[in-house]
């Protein structure tokens, strides 16, 4: 007997349902949504600064990242996007979008006609209440990464990412926050935490060295936990994972 396959936008409702219980009404709607799939090879755009996107992006499989380009090259990264993130949600409002999404690995994505998110929110409260939700908590995580860029040092920048990382794994099933692969080159972390690629490497060497971490090529584990914490001085309350409380009746 062959596996039943689960539809293409199940991870899109197991996202929203960690803001928001859906009802089955709710969640034959999302699945029922129009979509356009594509297979994304690594470091294309999903969305260029400047574009009026026609359509929103689901993330479907694989990993995506926001950034904006400055007038001198440079880049900032300012969020990494997995499994069943709406990576431009905004977009479904907002007519340009202000900055750029690009695939870090190969990706699975879905494209929804803007028009299609409007409707299914107003038409839906409790799947427009989730997306309200969703970008609530995506503007907390945007404000933890400034501060961490502005205010920590080099070893609790990295540490902090690094904790991030592997709690949002866990929350989506795709890992364990002690084991789990980091799907960013050197070079990227760099543009995500304001450093230098060489600085990257030799704080990545010093968190070894002090027993927090261990690397086999992009695979992490953590050692300690605690002290990786502590180093980072991390407090997940920004991720909103445990705020049943925040959800209203």
């Amino acid at each position: 007997m062959q596996p039943t396959v689960p539809p293409v936008l199940t991870p899109l409702v197991k996202k929203l349902q960690l803001w928001r219980p859906l009802g089955q009404a709710e969640q034959q709607a999302i699945l029922a949504l129009p979509h356009k799939l594509e297979e994304v090879l690594p470091n294309k755009y999903l969305v260029r600064e400047g574009d009026q996107p026609s359509h929103s992006c689901v993330l479907l499989e694989g990993f995506a990242f926001r950034h904006k380009v400055l007038v001198d090259g440079s880049r900032s990264i300012s969020a990494v996007h997995m499994k069943g993130d709406a990576v431009d949600l905004q977009n479904s409002l907002l007519g340009t979008a202000d900055h750029s999404v690009q695939t870090l690995t190969r990706a699975t994505v879905a494209f929804i006609p803007r028009e299609e998110i409007q409707r299914i929110a107003f038409e839906f409260p409790l799947i427009g209440m989730a997306m309200w939700y969703d970008t609530l908590v995506d503007g907390s995580i945007f404000r933890e990464w400034i501060a961490n860029v502005a205010r920590r040092d080099a070893a609790g920048r990295l540490a902090h990412l690094l904790c991030e990382f592997g709690l949002r794994l866990e929350a989506i099933e795709l890992g364990d926050r002690l084991s789990y692969e980091l799907p960013m080159t050197q070079e990227q972390l760099a543009d995500a935490t304001g450093m230098t690629s060489v600085h990257v490497n030799r704080t990545l060497m010093d968190l070894e060295t002090r027993g927090l971490i261990a690397r086999a090529k992009k695979f992490v584990a953590v050692a300690d936990w605690k002290r990786l914490e502590d180093v980072g001085g991390f407090n997940d309350n920004y991720l909103h994972l445990r705020d049943e409380k925040s959800l209203l009746p």
